[in-house]
């Protein structure tokens, strides 16, 4: 059975739909701005949403209505998730026709989403505990992303939550395949939910050395360099998107229009409970994912890379490129959109999917930013600005601590 993307949805520090982002992508447009010092030697750049409103966003949508009354409290990483969430049950045409209520299915992608939230009550619990919010105990569970999404959009077929690190948005994609392949629902919202750090966890983050700009004196010098030699790790981005994905036969029943094929991928462990990338896991998941897709590496013409911008995780994932695609290592554009949009966490595995269908679709690869001196030359890294590209086969990546390998096929939808 065919996989098919049929509708897309995405909020990020660059923009806050689809459109606009394929704008952005075009430009090579970045958020990533510097952050006032947390006074921890956390960091000190970030990619934010800025100027969201909930209510302005939803009332766009025919669920808006019920999307305010039902999350008008909702922290707002969970209001972002629900306007992704409906941008891509529009574009889908799911609110025109759709399958049964109990044939859509609803897999939210991440883990340990609301920490943030929960950081940002304390004090009034300490204060007086019987200040908490009524609906406390139910927005601290990740569960509530999926409860809020499915009663927005009468969603009543299987759903549950993900999580693999900052791989979650591909196992979210992997497990959203699998409920269409196995005919468990017909169509499927994948959404790659916000990641509301606490103080803590960034900080946390910073002491493994795995991001850039803490510490410093000057965090405007400071950047996100996927791939070049002088990267020093990642910037944390603001972003949640949606992928609705649906076996064929649904959707050239309801006249939808098919955006891409997810054609293959993979998912695998590498035994660990540490952060070191593994380079034979990461070539395993690729090699397998085109084998799934009934391609070879000479198939590939772009890649989404994982890249983050730490040191051994580009250099890992450089080598295990060339271990998976061979003679054709050399062949395919590859770039990252975490140099444009930060690194969305949890979401991450989403928003890139997001990015490289609009690049298939639109015929152009966009820009490595801050790539100078890079650290393969025999590699074709996109340069700093956009490239003509037709898009044919894409593989997109997501690695997570944890020893989390995940790799998608995308095909593109007239291929």
């Amino acid at each position: 059975m065919r996989v098919v993307v049929t509708g897309m949805g995405v909020l990020c520090s660059v923009a806050p739909d689809v459109p606009s982002f394929t704008d952005a992508l075009r430009e090579g447009r970045c958020g990533i701005v510097p952050m006032p010092d947390p006074g921890d030697g956390g960091p000190r750049l970030a990619a934010p949403v800025r100027d969201f409103c909930f209510s302005e966003a939803a009332s766009a949508f025919e669920a808006g209505r019920v999307a305010l009354r039902v999350a008008h409290r909702s922290p707002e990483p969970l209001q972002m998730d629900l306007v992704t969430a409906m941008q891509a049950f529009e574009d889908a045409g799911l609110h025109r026709s759709a399958p049964p209520a109990d044939r859509l299915g609803l897999v939210v992608s991440g883990h340990n989403l609301s920490s943030g939230y929960v950081h940002d009550l304390h004090p009034k619990y300490e204060d007086n505990p019987a200040h908490l919010p009524a609906r406390f105990a139910l927005h601290f569970m990740d569960t509530d992303r999926v409860g809020t999404v499915s009663q927005v959009l009468g969603i009543k077929g299987e759903g549950y939550t993900v999580g693999g690190a900052s791989a979650s948005g591909n196992v979210g994609l992997v497990n959203g395949s699998r409920l269409v392949e196995s005919g468990a629902v017909d169509a499927c919202l994948v959404v790659g939910a916000m990641t509301d750090m606490s103080p803590m966890e960034k900080r946390g983050l910073a002491t493994i050395g795995a991001v850039a700009g803490a510490d410093t004196e000057d965090p405007e010098q400071a950047g996100c360099r996927p791939f070049d030699e002088h990267h020093e790790g990642f910037v944390a981005g603001q972003g949640a998107a949606c992928v609705v994905l649906e076996n064929e036969e649904s959707a050239r029943s309801r006249g939808a229009r098919i955006l891409a094929e997810l054609a293959g991928y993979d998912l695998k462990l590498s035994g660990t409970s540490m952060p070191e990338p593994d380079e034979d896991g990461e070539a395993r998941v690729m090699a397998n994912a085109m084998t799934m897709a009934g391609i070879g590496p000479d198939d590939i013409d772009y890649v989404n890379a994982h890249a983050t911008a730490t040191p051994r995780g580009d250099e890992i994932e450089v080598l295990a490129l060339r271990r998976a695609l061979g003679q054709a290592f050399g062949k395919p554009w590859v770039n990252s959109t975490k140099g444009l949009v930060g690194h969305c966490m949890c979401a991450a595995g989403v928003v890139e999917a997001v990015a490289t269908i609009i690049q298939m679709r639109h015929d152009f690869v966009h820009p490595n930013l801050n790539l100078n001196r890079p650290i393969n030359y025999d590699c074709r890294f996109v340069p700093d600005t956009a490239q003509p590209a037709r898009i044919g086969h894409a593989l997109s990546n997501s690695f997570g601590f944890g020893g989390f390998n995940t790799s998608v096929v995308l095909r593109r939808a007239d291929g």
